[in-house]
């Protein structure tokens, strides 16, 4: 099982890990993918606001219309305070959900339990990319990456015996000799015990668009 308390030491064990970097260049990449640092971090506080609110109206067919983001001068320690804010605001929401509580996300209908697993593999892969990209260091607990894998990827191979390599190899971050990464990746936001379509025709948008009239 994955818990609030689990994504709460996640993204205390980033914050932690990232507080030293505030003076480095937050405009560099972020590890392997196109964001800045800043970007990257940023777009893990709006995704954390975002579940909340999803989870707090129980919305089951879009995302709730709105927009999460950091003041656009906060220098990085006032991006990393936005990160740890959205981190806690989504851990309450997810405390206070009940079980049955149920609200969309493009890949599938999630539970709290879902929700919050989704916000780790956030945490997890992109503290990769923060702290590859500011020359920091992040070594999540195997036992929270291994309980992720099993959650959220059940569908996914493990090449590894070391949980932490199998999630940053099944997102692209990593490579393991004689071992191809899959062509795409998705997780299962839906409970284990429910039926997860995972390519659903047509495929769902997180906003349908609106156009002025």
């Amino acid at each position: 099982m994955i818990t609030a308390d689990d994504l709460e030491s996640a993204v205390a064990d980033l914050v932690q890990a990232l507080r030293p970097a505030v003076d480095a260049n937050w405009n560099a990449p972020a590890g392997s993918i196109e964001w800045t640092c800043r970007a990257t971090a940023e777009h893990l506080g709006q995704a954390h606001l975002h579940w909340a609110s999803q989870l707090a109206v129980g919305a089951r067919t879009q995302y709730v219309r709105w927009s999460a983001r950091a003041q656009e001068l906060a220098p990085p320690a006032g991006v990393l305070d936005f990160v740890e804010a959205a981190g806690s605001i989504l851990a309450l929401v997810v405390r206070a959900s009940a079980p049955d509580v149920r609200a969309f996300h493009p890949w599938g209908i999630g539970d709290p339990e879902g929700f919050t697993g989704m916000a780790c593999v956030e945490v997890l892969v992109h503290g990769h990319d923060l702290t590859t990209g500011l020359r920091c260091s992040l070594t999540p607990p195997p036992d929270l990456c291994e309980r992720v894998l099993t959650r959220m990827f059940p569908h996914e191979p493990r090449p590894s015996a070391d949980p932490w390599l199998n999630l940053r190899w099944l997102t692209g971050r990593t490579a393991i000799p004689d071992t191809p990464p899959p062509a795409s990746w998705k997780w299962r936001p839906t409970p284990l015990a429910e039926t997860w379509d995972p390519n659903p025709t047509p495929a769902p948008m997180p906003f349908t668009p609106l156009r002025p009239s």
